[in-house]
């Protein structure tokens, strides 16, 4: 962690505690400019300085129509909630009820026959769980969809065996599945109800009382669910607009991420745990051992998640994340080390983030289907840490993939005939029921309507094959006579496994508005003014300068550039199109206000 230790001394006066120190002005306006984007109908979010929520704020609306949200509306947090799960089992470890390295079949019997995936594999362990390295494969989105799975049929999933990807040790892979087996696991050894217990040993010692498991426990007598302390509803984008998302009983999936929480409440528990360091005296107001909140917060496993530099000249790389337990830990090239949590649901995006050097946290709430909370929160925790280190005057210093499965093969087969001729009998085969539920089979029709209008007649490119990122991902192209697309589809951990995901990108129609900007773009980049253009007008708090900066970098790396394929968006709103340079690919993505013609979002990666 790259600290000193006077800088650290100075973040802990009495003045940046209070964040007297902090001017929110830049916090506020950078929460205004992601708003604006339109990602989510509405945000909170809040800074915690030494402990106590030192600023809030609220953009939007709660739901449709209504109020904005506060530090008080409950939003649903999604795999926050691992990081409430992972605190449980650890509180039973210290407890000396169970060990990390038990084996979870001890607990959860119907682990006890599954087969493994190699005559020397290691049986999966209560620790493999919380890394998530049991070899489970990544079950996104069709995870999210078993939140109210009732606890016999899950009983019933597990004694059936599940597919894995890898040996259990020997490689991270983001799993909600083994976080709902630790929640059988915590109801094995206390006797109780998952929640029950999340309830009794951790909610009501820290006094988290807008925190809980079912929308209904926060109804206020005399008030509906949407009065001052009310809660946030869920959207999604769709063709209409924004749609509401209903929300999922709670079930046997609730350890992974059923918890519904609200800014102030989770500020107790950011600052729970960046209070546990630097080691020191014994907190006793905390249910669970201040060295146990440090150990979650260590590097447990590389995720293999790399940040690469974008470009020549674009910043350090930043190493390789790591998972705790039930937490991710990163080393930001300049403040040191980040602990940090997302959730991505149905109807809503969440992350909690904090800089354990100066006790510094951030928590950002959106209510939209997946809502990038995640480079918000990270904004912020670096403008409210920066403020600190100039008052301070000074700064603070793969394993390989063994190929697809077979079904992922005959999977990817499968869904290029249903592109080429759907057929909702065949859909339903292929898809888990969440494939329908994240976008009806009529969204989905008329987008492959739309691609073969728009590139026409098409079939598998000849010359790029499919790509593997994990045997239960595939990633291939589309060519027709007037252009090339991307599809991918996501395997879900069943047995036998199902299409969880599959996903087709729809370039823009000629002569729209977002084809229109996206060829003044790349004309721009091609050319030799620097100057962000006034023929394409940006959105408010969208910076042209920053964007102009960026992306002209990246088109001096990659040379004169043309569209190629596109490789993700909706065609009308949103693209990421493949950009051909002299002497590089890079992908240039854009999101547009298809009615205002705004630009909202300009940017490259490799």
């Amino acid at each position: 962690m790259m600290t000193c230790p006077r800088a650290c001394a100075v973040y802990a006066s009495l003045l940046w505690k209070t964040g007297a120190m902090v001017d929110f002005a830049e916090v506020d306006s950078l929460a205004a400019g992601y708003h604006q984007r339109g990602g989510q109908p509405g945000l909170a979010y809040g800074i915690v300085i030494g402990g106590e929520l030192a600023h809030a704020g609220g953009l939007g609306v709660r739901h449709v129509g209504g109020p904005p949200p506060d530090a008080g509306t409950v939003f649903r947090i999604a795999s926050m909630t691992k990081s409430f799960t992972a605190t449980a089992i650890l509180a039973l470890r210290d407890d000396g009820t169970l060990r990390l390295d038990d084996l979870a079949e001890e607990y959860v019997p119907e682990l006890a026959d599954w087969q493994p995936v190699s005559p020397d594999s290691a049986r999966i362990s209560i620790r493999h769980l919380l890394t998530m390295t049991a070899g489970f494969p990544t079950d996104d989105p069709w995870g999210d969809r078993q939140q109210g799975l009732p606890l016999e049929e899950f009983s019933h999933f597990l004694a059936k065996g599940v597919s894995l990807n890898w040996a259990p040790g020997t490689r991270f892979e983001y799993s909600n599945l083994g976080y709902a087996i630790l929640g059988r696991v915590i109801t094995a050894v206390t006797g109780m109800a998952y929640q029950d217990y999340i309830r009794h040993r951790l909610l009501t010692p820290l006094g988290m009382s807008r925190t809980g498991y079912e929308d209904a426990e926060f109804e206020v007598p005399g008030q509906p669910l949407t009065g001052p302390e009310g809660i946030a509803r869920g959207y999604r984008r769709s063709p209409a607009g924004w749609s509401e998302v209903g929300f999922d009983p709670l079930g046997a999936f609730a350890p992974m991420g059923g918890v519904f929480s609200c800014v102030r409440d989770l500020t107790r528990w950011v600052a729970g745990f960046a209070a546990a360091f630097p080691p020191g005296e014994v907190d006793g107001t905390h249910p669970l051992r201040r060295a146990s909140r440090r150990e979650m917060q260590l590097p447990q496993v590389l995720t293999g998640w790399a940040v690469p530099a974008s470009f020549p000249g674009d910043g350090a790389s930043s190493p390789p994340a790591t998972y705790g337990f039930g937490l991710f830990v990163d080393e930001h090239p300049v403040l040191g080390r980040i602990v940090s949590h997302s959730g991505g649901y149905p109807g809503f995006g969440s992350n909690m983030a904090w800089h354990p050097a100066t006790g510094t946290g951030v928590i950002a709430l959106g209510n939209s289907t997946y809502a990038a909370m995640a480079p918000l929160a990270a904004r912020m925790l670096e403008a409210v840490v920066r403020q600190a280190e100039t008052s301070a005057h000074g700064p603070v210093v793969a394993l390989g993939s063994p190929g697809p499965w077979p079904e992922t093969l005959a999977a990817r087969d499968a869904a290029g005939q249903l592109l080429q001729s759907w057929d909702d009998a065949a859909a339903h085969r292929l898809f888990s029921p969440n494939v329908a539920q994240d976008a009806p089979f009529e969204e989905r029709r008329r987008r492959i309507a739309l691609v073969r209008e728009r590139i026409g007649e098409f079939g598998d490119d000849p010359v790029r094959p499919p790509e593997f990122d994990t045997p239960a991902h595939c990633r291939w192209w589309l060519t027709g006579e007037r252009g090339s697309v991307q599809v991918q589809l996501q395997l879900n951990p069943e047995r036998p496994p199902r299409v969880q995901s599959l996903t087709l990108a729809v370039p823009p129609a000629a002569g729209s508005a977002l084809r229109v900007t996206l060829d003044a773009v790349v004309d721009w980049m091609n050319g030799a003014d620097r100057d962000w253009p006034p023929v394409i007008p940006v959105a408010a708090g969208v910076s042209a300068t920053t964007m102009a900066r960026r992306l002209r970098m990246a088109a001096a790396w990659a040379g004169p550039c043309r569209v190629g394929g596109f490789k993700a968006g909706d065609g009308t709103a949103s693209v990421a199109a493949e950009l051909l340079g002299d002497h590089a690919t890079i992908t240039l993505a854009l999101v547009i206000d298809p009615e205002t013609r705004l630009l909202r979002l300009a940017d490259v990666t490799p």
